[in-house]
């Protein structure tokens, strides 16, 4: 019984991979079933076993993003020896990072955009990096590291929209190797608009000490 329930959980993930790819690489309406089963090496009726339709094997692929985005954010919001803003570095970093390895990540970013899943928006990858975000922000702003006249949730919907912006303007310049560097641009843009001067100048001195490491980004291969 073990063992077919590993080889189960095993075509499962194959399935939901060769989604991934097909998703990022087609978006959903071109997507084709054929081709992920040819990816996954899985039978038609195994496919079925497992997710009800296409839509239902789409959502599986952005529920696995989700823990994946989880587990980045969960990671760097357990370093409480570093500053809010050297963790807020470090999580964007490894979404860079994910964001160039990752094909479940990107097929998410690709999914989120497409009219069948425009209601799923506010529950997306998004949400799980915008809510860490903010409680950073916040911290920040407790410890002196923002300008009195920072709002937290305006630092977040605009470091929101930085980095999506990013993403999208790397992949239509074909330059998504180039993201991490797009990402820590974008953030140090904000941080000069938003941080406290005191903080700047030690951040000018300094620079970031911490950021991702491509071992710690789990892509399910």
């Amino acid at each position: 019984m073990a063992r077919q329930q590993e080889r189960a959980r095993r075509t499962r993930a194959a399935i939901i991979g060769s989604a991934a790819v097909e998703f990022g690489k087609s978006g959903y309406s071109a997507a084709s079933l054929n081709r992920i089963l040819e990816g996954s090496h899985a039978t038609k009726g195994a496919m079925y076993f497992h997710f009800d339709s296409k839509e239902d094997l789409a959502r599986a692929v952005m529920e696995t993003a989700l823990e994946r985005y989880a587990q980045t954010t969960d990671r760097w919001m357990a370093r409480g020896e570093l500053e809010p803003f050297e963790i807020l570095h470090g999580m964007l970093d490894e979404l860079a990072l994910r964001f160039q390895t990752d094909a479940v990540v990107q097929a998410e970013f690709r999914l989120i955009i497409e009219p069948e899943f425009y209601s799923d928006v506010q529950s997306g990858g998004g949400s799980v990096w915008g809510k860490a975000t903010y409680v950073l922000a916040t911290r920040a702003k407790e410890r002196g590291m923002l300008r009195a006249d920072t709002d937290p949730e305006k630092f977040t919907r605009m470091l929101a929209a930085v980095t999506a912006g990013q993403r999208y303007m790397t992949d239509l310049l074909s330059e998504r190797d180039d993201l991490r560097s797009r990402f820590e641009e974008g953030f140090g843009v904000i941080l000069e608009a938003m941080a406290t001067p005191e903080w700047l100048e030690r951040w000018k001195r300094t620079g970031w000490q911490f950021g991702a490491r491509i071992e710690d980004v789990d892509t399910g291969s």
